[in-house]
């Protein structure tokens, strides 16, 4: 089942092209869905403007064992 949990848990993978269908997927079947809706928006800003891996982030990302972190990763995110 394609879910908006399944779409982030591969956003925060890396997985954005994944990411990206499911969220479509999700805003075909429900058009008035603001979060796939953002999360497009989102990713497709990304796919055109990337920039190259954030190293400090993805080893951050990698080490990281608490919720503080988790919660300031995901902000960090949030701002892509």
């Amino acid at each position: 089942m394609k879910t908006l949990t399944l779409a982030q848990i591969y956003e925060l993978q890396g997985l954005k092209s994944d990411a990206l269908e499911i969220y479509k997927e999700i805003l075909k079947k429900d058009p008035q869905n603001q979060e796939a809706r953002v999360a497009i928006h989102r990713l497709s800003g990304v796919r055109r403007h990337f920039k190259g891996v954030n190293t400090r982030m993805k080893q951050f990302f990698i080490e990281m064992d608490s919720e503080a972190e988790f919660a300031e990763f995901e902000r960090w995110l949030s701002k892509l």
